[in-house]
């Protein structure tokens, strides 16, 4: 539901435009009051979610010419990086901060748009000419970071799309790259290839800081991890806004907040009892009410307690202890950010409970603890590298993005989902997984501009790598708790991956267990074309569209008349041709 509103807010529609276009549609009538309700929370709390600070902006550019004017003539010339993964209210925002002068630079690569289900539109950068028809355009085709093997199996796979604007990536650095291919039994034997392999590049001189891996989805680390704690290889996982979804994580930042922002009744909620001091649920319930009709925070009506005669003298007391620590911070909330931040941890009573648990318990309870500290060592840096404060420090974090969290002097190998490699480099990658419903991912094979959008994340992939690049896949890969026969991902024949040593390598020996995406009968690879209408027994008539050559294993992709777009393994298949 969350998504949804982003994306209405991303398309301009506020609550009031939306509302009037639901008409008699019941899931439109729901989206539409939640919609309502979740803005109206917003503006209890006076905040703005990220999209709000967008939404809000376009309106503002859009609906005052005085003040648009006067923005244009402030700032003369507009520049605007990664231009493919602007949305529809960042491209209204650009064309009203340039639409006095026209004075628009922008930078970007339609090959690299990977953030459509978030909200981007590579629609923009693609018509930047017919929105500024005197635009001068500079193709920068010279790659400064890939050895020519690379760039060609990259370029071999991206022309396949056709939302995109021609060019050819040039090689400034010559050599020879490795690329390899290897397709093995499991996901456990792809972890246990992925250990030797990295071993190999570090006995090799690689150097640890040097060598990712690739994945579609974070679930694909688990085998990865642990056969590197087996062999002693040290790795950082770089999941990014992740660290931010800690509980620890949460309490201490939306103690942070409460003190930025006294009408955030959402944060006042989540610590009035962190660590527990006694106010429960009841008193926080009669706190909400007692607010509401007044019109007021719930952390003004703390504050009121006294007036409250429906909470106790002790509960009253308890409520005023914390409302006097929350103004005891107040002395340090404009300093550095870092100050603040231990401070609330120690003096809430956050840390003794933590250290306490962590006693209790078992050792690996201290992460938390330890987690609070790295988030008081990223302030201590935010403050030394920017001298901003506290405020300054939560509106980064509410900016942050996944790459952010990319350590590039931790000294170890490092794991990361495809989106998250955006804007890194190696000498070495390894990108695991290249089989149909991994990589393209199930749920883009049936939308053409979602398969697009897949084979653009391959090609990000790709092109991370300096000096090798290592691809592997698997025959049988549990999914969704079953053991299921593989297909090879399409993107390996159109990027040329489909060498000999794939099939060298591939273990002999079949296994039981469902397959994927087939029928359970065989056809031999003989008499089917592209174009032809064909009929299947459980989807029905259909026309092939596509036939991947893969030998014994070619791949065809068929177009359903119900609407379903099926890659289906031709020798499992069972199609018939319709004369």
């Amino acid at each position: 539901m969350l998504e949804t509103i982003s994306r209405l807010k991303n398309n301009l529609e506020d609550v009031k435009s939306f509302e009037a276009r639901t008409g008699g549609d019941y899931f439109l009538k729901c989206v539409s009051r939640i919609y309502k309700n979740y803005q109206k929370i917003l503006d209890k709390n006076k905040a703005l979610d990220f999209d709000d600070l967008l939404l809000k902006t376009a309106f503002l550019l859009k609906n005052n010419p005085n003040i648009r004017k006067q923005l244009n003539e402030q700032y003369k010339y507009l520049m605007v990086d990664e231009y493919q993964d602007t949305n529809h209210a960042q491209y209204q925002i650009a064309r009203g901060l340039s639409s006095e002068h026209g004075n628009i630079c922008v930078t970007g690569d339609p090959d690299q748009s990977i953030y459509g289900w978030r909200g981007a539109d590579i629609g923009n950068i693609l018509a930047f000419e017919r929105d500024w028809p005197e635009a001068t355009i500079i193709k920068l085709e010279e790659n400064f970071r890939s050895l020519p093997a690379i760039l060609q199996t990259a370029d071999r796979l991206i022309v396949a799309n056709k939302d995109r604007k021609a060019k050819s990536l040039v090689p400034v650095h010559k050599g020879d790259a490795q690329i390899t291919v290897e397709c093995v039994e499991d996901e456990q034997a792809e972890a246990s290839f992925i250990c030797a392999h990295v071993n190999s590049l570090l006995k090799s001189g690689a150097a640890p800081n040097e060598i990712a891996i690739f994945y579609r989805v974070n679930s694909m680390s688990r085998a990865i991890e642990e056969s590197f704690v087996i062999n002693n290889i040290p790795y950082q996982i770089v999941r990014g806004i992740e660290f931010y979804n800690r509980k620890e994580i949460k309490d201490i930042l939306a103690y942070l907040r409460l003190l930025i922002n006294p009408f955030d009744n959402q944060a006042f909620t989540r610590v009035v009892n962190i660590p527990a001091r006694g106010i429960g649920n009841t008193t926080v319930s009669k706190l909400e009410s007692f607010a509401a009709f007044n019109n007021i925070s719930v952390y003004q009506a703390a504050k009121d307690c006294d007036k409250m005669d429906t909470l106790s003298k002790s509960t009253q007391l308890k409520l005023k202890v914390f409302v006097k620590m929350i103004e005891g911070f107040e002395t340090d909330k404009n300093g550095p950010s870092a100050v603040v931040m231990e401070r609330v941890f120690k003096e809430t009573g956050m840390y003794e409970s933590l250290k306490s648990e962590a006693a209790e318990e078992d050792y690996s309870k201290a992460a938390p603890i330890d987690n609070v500290y790295e988030l008081i060592n990223s302030a201590k840096r935010f403050d030394e590298q920017q001298g901003g404060g506290l405020v300054d420090f939560i509106q980064h974090i509410a900016l942050f993005s996944d790459t952010d969290a990319y350590d590039s002097r931790s000294g170890k190998v490092s794991l990361m989902t495809l989106h998250c490699a955006k804007g890194l480099e190696f000498d070495n990658v390894i990108i695991a997984g290249l089989e149909q419903g991994l990589l393209p991912h199930e749920r883009s094979v049936e939308s053409p501009r979602e398969l697009e959008e897949e084979r653009r994340l391959f090609f990000v992939g790709i092109t991370r790598a300096k000096k090798n690049l290592c691809v592997t896949l698997c025959r049988y890969r549990t999914i969704h708790g079953q053991l299921m026969r593989t297909i090879r991902s399409q993107f390996l024949f159109e990027a040329g991956l489909e060498a000999t040593e794939i099939e060298s390598k591939e273990i002999v020996e079949e296994k039981d267990g469902p397959d994927y995406d087939y029928t359970d009968s065989q056809l031999p690879n003989v008499g089917f074309e592209e174009g032809q209408l064909v009929s299947h027994v459980k989807f029905g008539i259909g026309r092939i569209r596509k036939i991947h050559n893969l030998g014994a294993d070619s791949v065809v992709e068929v177009y359903f008349k119900n609407g379903m777009v099926k890659q289906l393994m031709l020798k499992y298949a069972n199609l018939t041709i319709v004369e």
